[in-house]
This record gives C-alpha cells, sequence and structure tokens, in this order.
C-alpha cells in the first residue's frame, strides 16, 4: 500500500498507492505509516495522487498517524490531492493541520 520513494535528511517521502482510501484499508495505511515512522524517526510526506475516493474512517485515520507523530515532534506533510480530496480537507478545515503540497518537488526545494 506504502512505497518509500525517497529518504531526505529530516523527511521521509512514500506513495500511497491505492485508489480507494476508506475503512476497508485506513488501519492498514495507519499501521504502516506508524511503522515506517519508528523504522526511520523522520517526519513523513505522503503522495496521495493515486488516491481517487477517501472516506470519513480513512480521514480519522490520517488524523490519528498525524497525532502520533505530533508526539514525537515529527510531522505528517500530504502531497497530489485531487480537487474533491483538497475540497474536503478545506470543508472538514484539516487544510489547516495538514501542510499540504502540489509535488514532492515543492517540499525538496525548500
Amino acid at each position: 500500500m506504502i512505497k518509500v520513494y525517497k529518504e531526505l535528511n529530516n523527511i521521509l517521502l512514500v506513495n500511497l498507492n491505492i485508489k480507494e482510501a476508506s475503512l476497508e484499508n485506513g488501519d492498514a495505511f495507519k499501521a504502516e505509516v506508524i511503522k515506517l515512522f519508528d523504522k526511520y524517526h523522520k517526519s513523513i510526506a505522503i503522495n496521495m495522487s493515486a488516491v481517487e475516493y477517501i472516506d470519513s474512517s480513512f480521514l480519522g485515520s490520517i488524523v490519528s498517524v498525524f497525532k502520533h507523530l505530533i508526539s514525537f515532534q515529527a510531522d505528517v506533510v500530504l502531497v497530489g490531492l485531487s480537487k474533491d480530496i483538497t475540497n474536503l480537507f478545506a470543508l472538514t478545515r484539516l487544510d489547516k493541520v495538514f501542510k499540504i503540497y502540489n509535488s514532492f518537488d515543492e517540499i525538496t526545494n525548500q
């Protein structure tokens, strides 16, 4: 489900390779991200460009991952959200919680 793309000094870039982010895969997502954090101890940037649909339970999984990482002074960054998912994050005000970028290049060029 999650593949490591690149490891930078302070952030791990990963790709989320699912089309539908829902209750069915939310727990597995959360477990994989936390396992990656436990291994690398870095903030994690998740490329979600393959995701076409996301439900509220998966949003809860993302928030849960965020809470876990933030307790270790790490961060979750979201990348490549579709227009509909960007609108969902704005509607739920999660766009105020998460750093959201269009591509990994925006993160690496800072």
